[in-house]
């Protein structure tokens, strides 16, 4: 099974078609079907580390000033416990703890509403811990390895640069910046060239990894996504643009 990285960008993206959603459902026909998915999103950042364990996890609304349209979006994917489980015997001995409370937020449902949008997949959210550096969630994900063969689908929902001050918000297209462009590129050249040091340790990248990575939450669910990678895999950016001059849409697919 594959690992997909996607740049979910803004959440008005679950009711829009545009380029962006039209490659997410692009994804869905053509990868194989997972019995199951695993989903790292941004925005449930916070200490610990926690796993969805819910039958029937909610949809989180989890932003604000929005049209009422999108607030009445839900996602009804089944949860997994027995997955919950699995992920805990792997990740051992790192404390795991089974979450009835989160559900699934627009990190992860913005996007697969387009990739299945039949929500007959269960789905299943881990949790980033924030008091941890990039290192050890990049370690932390190579011991999820064995779910590809499994028949499970991981993804990781951020962006690649996902600086909001710096967002145009107008209606008009924004051209992206330079630096945005810049470690974009940077980091596509390591991603191909198999070279993933530099992507952990991105704070040594200079001005334009910290520009475009203001926060860490929106970057590092990518490592939870390259840390799968295995020789054999190819990789691949199935989606690419900048959006409001400063929010990388680069998805990034290992296998």
């Amino acid at each position: 099974m594959p690992a997909i990285f996607f740049g979910h960008g803004n959440p008005l993206n679950a009711i829009l078609e545009n380029s962006y959603t039209k490659a997410w459902s692009t994804i869905g026909q053509t990868i194989p079907r997972p019995s199951a998915i695993l989903s790292v999103s941004a925005h449930w950042y916070l200490p610990g580390t926690h796993v969805t364990a819910m039958a029937e996890p909610r949809t989180i609304h989890d932003f604000g000033g929005f049209p009422p349209e999108l607030y009445r979006v839900r996602y009804p994917a089944r949860g997994d416990r027995k997955l919950a489980e699995r992920v805990q015997e792997l990740l051992n001995p790192t404390p795991v703890s089974l979450d009835y409370e989160w559900g699934l937020d627009h990190g992860t449902w913005s996007v697969l509403c387009h990739v299945f949008p039949d929500a007959d997949v269960p789905v299943v959210q881990l949790s980033i811990d924030e008091t941890q550096p990039p290192a050890f969630h990049y370690e932390l994900a190579q011991m999820l390895r064995p779910l590809r063969d499994e028949n499970l689908l991981i993804i990781g929902s951020g962006n690649l640069v996902h600086n909001l001050h710096t967002y145009a918000w107008g209606q008009h297209a924004a051209e992206p910046f330079e630096w945005a462009t810049q470690f974009e590129t940077e980091a596509k050249a390591h991603l191909i060239a198999g070279n993933h040091k530099p992507l952990i340790s991105y704070e040594t990248l200079g001005r334009d990894a910290l520009l475009s990575i203001p926060t860490p939450e929106h970057y590092l669910p990518l490592l939870y996504v390259i840390a799968l990678q295995q020789e054999v895999d190819e990789i691949s950016f199935p989606v690419t643009g900048v959006d409001g001059g400063s929010i990388s849409m680069l998805s990034v697919q290992i296998g």
